[in-house]
């Protein structure tokens, strides 16, 4: 069906999302699938376009309406708020959570917020702010329960034009198993990434022979000048056989990834996780005389870098972590550093020369 929404914007669907599971014979499958069609993924363009560039494309039939209720401004009243208005219906009872991913620039003061509602105008769920304030594109995904809500908020503060667009797609459950002795993470099943989101340990944790210590848990801004780098010291105690430098990066340039510096030396870039190409996340951006279009990731991606142990040394080291060239400003968070170090148990092979 066609919608058409207050803002002259029209509703482009998405290409469906499919998973495979591995499961063994001595696991529990998951429930057999509705025998009805799956519902269509969505794709929500929001952003505030004059009516004759918009175009006009399809969308699922369970979305109902998009509406735009721009913020009044009051003398004397906090600043106002902009709202985006979606109304959904449940394609079955079979389907009852709704993955919702919000595209926007996250700029402080301007943070979305997403409220769910039922028939009544009773709060069914309230996000809380979205991002966190680092004034770069970026997008956060909410798993909304929709046994009684039938419309979607998302309120802005302002004109609402740091909002660019949403994602939708229902989600089904399966049993799920994990191993008792690891560490429990909260994960939301983005549909093309499987890579939970990173977690610093607020202390060092030693664990097989490695020690894992937390550089910075907070978000630090990056870029490509000498005054736009992340700076880190941490000491060790002894040698260690091998090191892995982690960390998640918003808004990378993914064919140009942050430059790892470790006491004064060049290591190389660290080694990106990208999801499928299909991501919406993924942003293209053209430079004047520059043919080639280059590609930003406007969510959180996973950085490692193997840091040689010759770039070590006992006591205190430096590390440095830059953007790459031409890349613009980023963000890096949960920065990490893992030690590996001899353990009675390991496995070691030692070579005889021929």
């Amino acid at each position: 069906m066609l919608v058409r929404a207050v803002l002259g914007l029209f509703f482009a669907a998405v290409c469906r999302v499919g998973a495979q599971e591995a499961l063994s014979d001595a696991l529990p499958s998951p429930a057999s699938a509705t025998e009805q069609p799956v519902p269509e993924s969505a794709w929500l363009d929001l952003r505030q376009n004059a009516p004759q560039n918009s175009k006009a494309q399809n969308a699922p039939a369970w979305i109902e309406a998009l509406t735009l209720l721009p913020g009044q401004a009051t003398e004397g009243a906090p600043a106002p708020k902009s709202v985006f208005r979606i109304r959904v219906t449940q394609p079955s009872p079979d389907y009852q959570v709704l993955f919702f991913r919000l595209f926007f620039d996250d700029k402080p003061d301007q943070q979305p917020e997403l409220i769910a509602w039922d028939e009544s105008g009773t709060h069914v769920l309230r996000s809380g702010t979205l991002g966190v304030g680092m004034n770069l594109p970026s997008s956060d995904s909410v798993l909304i329960p929709m046994t009684g809500a039938s419309s979607i908020d998302i309120e802005v503060p302002g004109d609402g034009k740091t909002v660019r667009a949403v994602y939708l797609d229902w989600m089904t459950s399966s049993e799920v198993v994990h191993p008792v002795n690891a560490e429990r993470r909260d994960v939301i099943p983005e549909p093309f990434s499987s890579i939970p989101a990173l977690h610093a340990p607020p202390d060092d944790v030693e664990d097989f022979g490695t020690v894992t210590a937390t550089l910075a848990a907070e978000t630090i801004q990056i870029g490509g000048q000498d005054q736009e780098n992340a700076a880190f010291q941490f000491p060790i105690e002894a040698q260690p056989l091998t090191a892995v430098l982690t960390f998640e990066v918003a808004n990378p340039r993914i064919d140009a990834a942050p430059e790892i510096y470790v006491n004064g030396q060049d290591i190389g870039p660290v080694s990106l996780a990208l999801p499928d190409l299909a991501d919406p996340g993924y942003r293209g951006e053209v430079e004047p005389l520059d043919p080639q279009m280059h590609f930003h990731y406007t969510g959180w991606l996973r950085a490692q870098k193997i840091v040689p142990v010759t770039s070590l040394k006992v006591g205190a080291n430096d590390l440095l972590v830059f953007n790459g060239t031409g890349s613009g400003s980023s963000a890096i968070r949960a920065t990490q550093i893992q030690l590996k170090y001899i353990w009675d148990k390991s496995d070691y092979l030692l070579r005889t020369g021929h």
